[in-house]
């Protein structure tokens, strides 16, 4: 049963070279604090119950109301290290916390320093209130939005107090954070383990403890009717069965448990507490950090230039230090906070239509650049349900018989019935029911308990009478397959009765063997008429018992897992099952859902292998198998230092660390607190397919983002170098700063309707990652088209409209201005795909209209009342055919460049 332990591994991880990582360095704390808590909670497994009752200074009839309103104050709630969301004004400052934002700010306080009537002040300023301000009401709303769905959580549990001294002891409901040490717990099928409780009472108690273990089915606690002289048999507080740990439940039995530790103190809060604080950088957080930079230093290069230059050449330095400040936000892509939070935002409000809430904003575009999936096979691969399989007899064919007498032992033992119980009760209509009913009723039942690894019920026959007519019972045993062959002495063969031999032991063994092979979890099925009939019976009558034959369970694959995974391949999606279960269940789910399992690597191979190795083990390995939580999150650092973009799938505490580390923590709204706190994302349907539908929508929004990246970096970079030019040969500035702010700000509304623009369907078919060194590579060579069409309307303004003197330098400038802001607007769709626009592709209807009014608004403010005061004139009528003539011939280029750009590079957004 893998699980992390205070013993087992002793190292998070192999020795490795160098100093220790701050993550590292956390991971070993971890390690380390759980460590401890494990080794106090065996001290206390191994004293005797009315011992620790005295440490504890508690009582078999529970504290006083005054008592644990003491140790409330003293302990405080018992509540685990949760990540919690910054109040909203941290959350806004954050928003603003932005490279282009501080740009932007600078350049609005330079520009209000020269002039504080500057109406460029009030552009800039506009863009930074829009831009934090979208940012901040978008994360702002998904943080309240899983607040919500964690309140969801059951948070009360049943205690024994006394309203005082002398009272009676009374049970009832109080919230899970009012639990303290020393409080009497009282369990019941169903509940949640509220804090790490030492059990003094407990009968047929099953515990499911997969949120600590990955162990999918439940295990059986101590039985503790009698003497309590505490547990030495195991150092692993998860196995201990006298401890019930919190973040577990109770699937079946009762009992009463004292508790130990509440909040952090507890095994899993001292897991929990090391996982909240600073995340790791994320590809999405890199990427755009990367971007920013890049397009920071190529301003705060060229900007100088274009300054020096201007105030060479025209002698006046103020207006040109004016004209650097609007070239140095032309060549910023200040809307980006905007578009990248309104593309998130968009994708957050479709993912919810899809079951999917998203907690970090940036996750989306994480999911849409993954490339490895980690999943633990319960409930993504299966259904999360155990049914039978199949039902055989000693040679392994089928036979109803053995599912008479499975069912007969399961539909007749007393209190809850665990999943294997159910799944074959489940095979079994209702109307053999009410025939088993008639012909069968309970004498006695001998309880399953950890060391028998078995439970029997006796029945009678009704209406069938032994010798000296008395009544006939028999013996029905059910359990593990080794536990119940020792105790058997024939075997059913052919209908027949007969001596259970050496070979046909041997036989049979091999029979449930083959089926354990197949990944199937099996039961031997055994009975004994009782040749003395009585009322009661022990463990002692489960002697020379007959075999029936086995049954053998499976957790089915889930019926669309395999399309659901053929849909994540041909996304470009590798599927990893990592899982706490065992390999032959593991390997068996996974070959029937289409995986190729290859070699199955299990926690301990792991924990052989330095990081060197097992990051080329990790590659190339489908399912690991037996991992504990510190191995998980190996497996998820060792596959991204491969170049890797991770996802996570998980739901227990033994998930929250891998959570944490991979690209994108993916959970869902039925898992633990901690593992929803550490998760991005949250699905409210534990599917692939809805899964699959979110990396659609994640590559799209990251798409559209890199859209506007490289459509506004390109044209940017080819209206600098075009002013670069212009400035060096022409006698007067050509555009006013106003006139290029402007500019800006009408294109970058343009691009607002971005994120609801379609990508193309076979961009989405591979994992997309952001590329600073392909950004500035295509700026670099899309950039200067514009510039050559730029310097071609130069001339002809020049030398066509003669627009060639200081005293006609607005009719150059308008004539430019125009030029400009069309062919930045109408760029967008020859960038937009790798297609041929409008023909083979056509951009969506919103950015079709925000297209067409860019266009319309840059036609009409030279003509409008706003010309005067923007430095405007109206330009004559034969301009615009050669406004035609430059747009198409622009377009044209354009797309060859992409065809060959294409050809060399092998991508293009």
């Amino acid at each position: 049963m893998p699980m992390l332990t205070p013993r087992t591994p002793r190292k998070l991880a192999p020795p490795g070279r160098g100093t220790p990582t701050r993550r590292e360095r956390k991971a070993a704390e971890l390690e380390a604090g759980t460590r401890r808590v494990g080794d106090r909670l065996i001290e206390v497994s191994a004293r005797p119950g009315d011992r620790v009752l005295r440490d504890l200074a508690a009582t078999r009839n529970g504290l006083t109301r005054a008592e644990a309103a003491t140790r409330l104050e003293r302990h405080g709630p018992n509540v685990v290290a949760q990540e919690r969301a910054p109040r909203w004004y941290g959350q806004l400052a954050k928003a603003y916390a932005n490279p282009f934002i501080a740009v932007l700010v600078f350049l609005a306080a330079v520009m209000w320093w020269q002039d504080p009537e500057d109406v460029g002040v009030v552009i800039l300023s506009t863009m930074v209130l829009l831009s934090g301000g979208l940012r901040f009401w978008q994360e702002y709303r998904s943080g309240r939005a899983a607040d919500a769905l964690k309140r969801l959580v059951t948070t009360t549990t049943a205690v024994q107090r006394r309203a005082g001294r002398g009272a009676g002891p009374t049970a009832f409901e109080v919230s899970m954070d009012q639990v303290v040490p020393g409080d009497l717990v009282k369990l019941a099928a169903g509940d949640l383990i509220p804090a790490d409780l030492r059990l003094i009472a407990s009968k047929d108690l099953m515990v499911a403890q997969a949120a600590l273990s990955g162990e999918s089915l439940p295990v059986a606690k101590d039985d503790i009717r009698g003497v309590d002289d505490g547990q030495r048999e195991t150092a692993d507080p998860v196995e201990a069965g006298n401890l019930c740990l919190m973040g577990t439940s109770v699937t079946s039995g009762t009992a009463t448990g004292v508790v130990v530790a509440t909040g952090s103190d507890t095994y899993f809060g001292s897991m929990a507490g090391s996982l909240v604080g600073e995340r790791p950088q994320t590809n999405f957080d890199t990427g755009v950090r990367k971007v920013s930079f890049l397009l920071i230093r190529f301003m705060l290069v060229m900007v100088p230039v274009v300054f020096a230059v201007n105030g060479l050449t025209k002698g006046d330095w103020d207006e040109a230090f004016l004209f650097a400040i609007a070239v140095a936000v032309g060549l910023t892509p200040e809307m980006l906070p905007m578009v990248v939070s309104a593309n998130l935002a968009r994708g957050a409000v479709a993912m919810s239509k899809r079951k999917v809430v998203v907690k970090r904003l940036n996750a989306i575009q994480n999911l849409g650049a993954m490339d490895v999936l980690c999943t633990d096979k319960t409930g993504t691969l299966t259904e999360d349900r155990i049914v039978l399989d199949r039902y055989l007899n000693a040679h392994g064919d089928e036979d109803t018989e053995v599912l008479e007498y499975g069912y007969l032992n399961a539909h007749f033992q007393t209190g809850l019935k665990n999943l294997m119980d159910q799944a074959v009760i489940d095979r079994v209509d209702e109307a053999e029911e009410v025939v088993v009913d008639a012909r069968f009723s309970m004498v006695d039942e001998i309880p399953f308990d950890f060391a028998r690894r078995r439970m029997s019920v006796v029945l009678n026959r009704n209406g069938l009478l032994g010798a000296a007519g008395r009544p006939k019972h028999v013996l029905i045993t059910k359990g593990a397959v080794e536990e119940v062959l020792d105790l058997c002495t024939h075997v059913i063969d052919g209908g027949r009765r007969v001596e259970l031999t050496e070979s046909a032991r041997i036989n049979a063994t091999l029979t449930a063997e083959e089926n354990n092979r197949r990944g199937l979890r099996v039961l031997a099925v055994a009975t004994r008429t009782m040749d003395a009939p009585r009322d009661s019976y022990t463990v002692a009558d489960e002697e020379r018992l007959t075999l029936v034959g086995f049954l053998a369970f499976l957790d089915p694959p889930k019926a669309d897992a395999a399309a659901a995974l053929r849909g994540l391949a041909d996304k470009g999606i590798a599927v990893k099952v990592v899982t706490g279960d065992n390999e032959l269940v593991a390997a068996r789910v996974c070959a029937d859902v289409g995986l190729d399992v290859g070699q199955v690597v299990t926690g301990t191979e792991l924990d052989a292998l330095d990081d060197a190795e097992l990051r080329e083990l990790a590659s190339r390995t489908t399912v690991f198998s037996k991992v504990n939580p510190v191995q998980k999150a190996r497996i998820v650092r060792a596959l991204q230092a491969e170049g890797h973009t991770v996802g996570f799938l998980g739901d227990g505490i033994n998930d929250a660390a891998a959570l944490r580390d991979a690209d994108v923590g993916i959970s869902v709204d039925t898992a633990v607190d901690i593992a929803k706190e550490s998760a991005d994302i949250i699905l409210l349907e534990k599917d692939l397919t809805v899964l699959e539908q979110g990396v659609v929508q994640g590559r799209t929004t990251f798409g559209n983002t890199i859209k506007y990246i490289k459509m506004t970096a390109s044209s940017n970079f080819g209206n600098v170098f075009s002013v670069l030019v212009a400035s060096a040969f022409i006698p007067f500035q050509p555009m006013l700063a106003i006139m290029l702010l402007v500019q800006n700000l009408v294109y970058d509304i343009a691009q607002l309707a971005t994120p609801w623009d379609r990508m193309d369907e076979e961009y989405l078919r591979k994992p997309r990652n952001w590329d600073a060194k392909g950004i500035g590579r295509f700026m670099l060579t899309v950039g200067p088209i514009s510039s050559i069409f730029d310097i071609a309307m130069f001339l002809i303004m020049w030398n066509v409209f003669a627009a060639n003197t200081p005293a006609e330098q607005s009719l150059f400038q308008s004539g430019w201005f125009i030029e400009g802001l069309l062919s930045q607007t109408l760029i967008v769709h020859m960038i937009r795909t790798r297609k041929i626009p409008f023909i083979q592709s056509r951009a969506s209807w919103p950015v079709m209209v925000m297209t067409i009014l860019a266009v319309l608004t840059g036609l009409y403010l030279p003509f409008s009342p706003l010309a005067e005061s923007l430095g405007f004139v109206a330009l004559p009528a034969s301009y615009f055919p050669w406004l035609v003539g430059v747009l198409l011939a622009y377009c044209t280029l354009t797309q060859l460049v992409k065809t060959l750009y294409i050809r060399k590079f092998n991508t293009w957004l």
